[in-house]
């Protein structure tokens, strides 16, 4: 109400409120901690897209996590040459030694459903500090070789600190400009990391007559550097940033992750990682055990043949990491997968210790490149803010597979013997051939996107399809036919 005079003379008005603007209509955000960005960019805003050399800091931060990588990869690739020595010392059948893959399943589940939540409240310099300190209480568990049952959940933290980091360095690189290359290192310092763990471990033990557990001296140490180098290259990454960097564009009151689950791109993603790992760590897990008692081989040749399946996986992420985006991913991966098929076949067929090593060396070749190329396929299909929680799910999901599938095999070989593994990996890797076609074609980049194909990067061959949506397409004009 207010009253104006004009001439000795007042009146009153009384000011209503305007229709459809009630405070129960306008939501108040004030309690969000991650709302959307109803208001557009200043038109003379300039968008900085980062690289893995700017801004200067970043450099550091490649560094870091391929450090990280490193760590994470000697984690996975040591199961597979202890998986021997565990048996003897706690005398255990295949399927309860198993329970070291199953274990960090658990871990792995926790990180891809709290990743989204642990960049929004503490940004990268959460990830940072729980990756590293989860591996490093988990190598101290396992130095001190408890009872087997706690060994088991040991193993569990080490699996959250994989998955964690799996999901926020994969999210953090995918949507820079030559993800397909920086991913390639990034996950070639995984292969580094698993070349190295097999080679440490069999000679510590085979050579040295150190215990198993005696590995994991050597892992704690390699835990300490990576805290350091993480926590500081990644401190001032805080969650503040990452919401700034990475505004909500959409109305909603569902989490970034709901959101981003709702979409097909994330869950073939994800199921088609968790048939990856599960394939990469069956055979460097299994690939020991497999030679010296279907191939006949001696321990410490076997331990060698697990070294040059992993030394293939680093080595095809350095080198195909730069030969992809030529070929196009659909289509380079379609060739990778087929390659790796009649490799299998080979190791499978040819029942002859020096051909089966050959063969699952160049087998890890061709397989290298595939988790790369499906983090870059899925930030190309999905928009900028939705990466960290779909990417993050589906990398951390698919770590899952570290622990499904070679638990799988060794509940198989436990009545089949290990030489089952041959037919099962076979079979994965034709899962993964029908999942991969079931991505939606990545040809068709939003202009100005950070991975938008330069106009000067000419492709070898261009092949790309959607077998989704050309099943619908078909299926629609069946109907309209008929």
């Amino acid at each position: 109400m207010s009253n104006i005079s004009n001439g000795g003379s007042s009146s009153a008005i009384e000011l209503q409120p305007v229709a459809g603007a009630s405070n129960d209509q306008i939501p108040l955000q004030k309690d969000n901690i991650d709302p959307a960005e109803f208001l557009p960019q200043p038109s003379t805003t300039v968008n900085v897209v980062e690289r893995w050399n700017y801004p200067r800091i970043n450099i550091y931060r490649t560094c870091a996590t391929f450090f990280a990588f490193i760590v994470a990869g000697a984690n996975d690739a040591a199961y597979g040459a202890l998986i021997p020595y565990l048996e003897e010392y706690y005398d255990l059948s295949y399927i309860v030694v198993s329970l070291v893959f199953l274990s960090p399943l658990v871990g792995y589940a926790s990180s891809a459903m709290l990743n989204n939540t642990i960049h929004v409240h503490f940004g990268q310099r959460g990830v940072a500090f729980l990756g590293p300190i989860c591996h490093l209480c988990a190598y101290i568990g396992i130095a001190l070789h408890p009872p087997y049952p706690v060994l088991v959940v040991v193993f569990i933290l080490a699996g959250f600190g994989n998955g964690i980091e799996d999901a926020g360095w994969n999210a953090f690189f995918g949507n820079m400009p030559n993800s397909n290359e920086i991913l390639g290192f990034l996950h070639g310092f995984y292969g580094v990391g698993a070349v190295l763990s097999p080679l440490a471990a069999t000679s510590l033990i085979t050579k040295a007559g150190w215990p198993w557990y005696s590995f994991y001296y050597i892992m704690i140490g390699g835990a300490v550097i990576e805290l350091i180098t993480s926590l500081s290259a990644f401190w001032t990454a805080t969650g503040a940033v990452y919401r700034e960097a990475n505004p909500r564009t959409t109305a909603t009151k569902e989490s970034r992750l709901t959101e981003a689950m709702k979409s097909r791109v994330t869950w073939v993603a994800a199921l088609f990682l968790l048939c990856y790992v599960g394939v990469e760590v069956a055979l460097g897990g299994w690939i020991v055990t497999f030679m010296r008692r279907e191939r006949d081989g001696e321990a410490f040749a076997s331990g060698m043949v697990a070294t040059g399946f992993w030394l293939g996986i680093a080595v095809g992420r350095f080198v195909l990491g730069f030969v992809t985006p030529k070929l196009g991913e659909k289509f380079a991966v379609m060739v990778y997968l087929v390659l790796s098929m009649i490799c299998q076949l080979i190791f499978w067929l040819v029942p002859q210790f020096i051909v089966s090593a050959i063969a699952v060396s160049l087998q890890g070749f061709f397989l290298a490149p595939l988790f790369p190329a499906a983090i870059v396929v899925a930030t190309k299909a999905l928009p900028t803010y939705l990466h960290v929680s779909a990417i993050g799910f589906a990398a951390a999901f698919g770590g899952g597979g570290a622990a499904v599938l070679p638990f799988a095999i060794g509940a198989l070989a436990q009545a089949r013997g290990v030489s089952i593994l041959q037919p099962v990996i076979l079979a994965i890797l034709v899962v993964l051939l029908l999942l991969w076609v079931m991505l939606p074609a990545v040809n068709k980049v939003p202009a100005g996107s950070p991975n938008e194909t330069s106009k000067d990067q000419k492709r070898w061959i261009n092949i790309d399809f959607d077998l989704v949506e050309t099943g619908k397409r078909t299926i629609q004009k069946a109907r309209g036919t008929g």
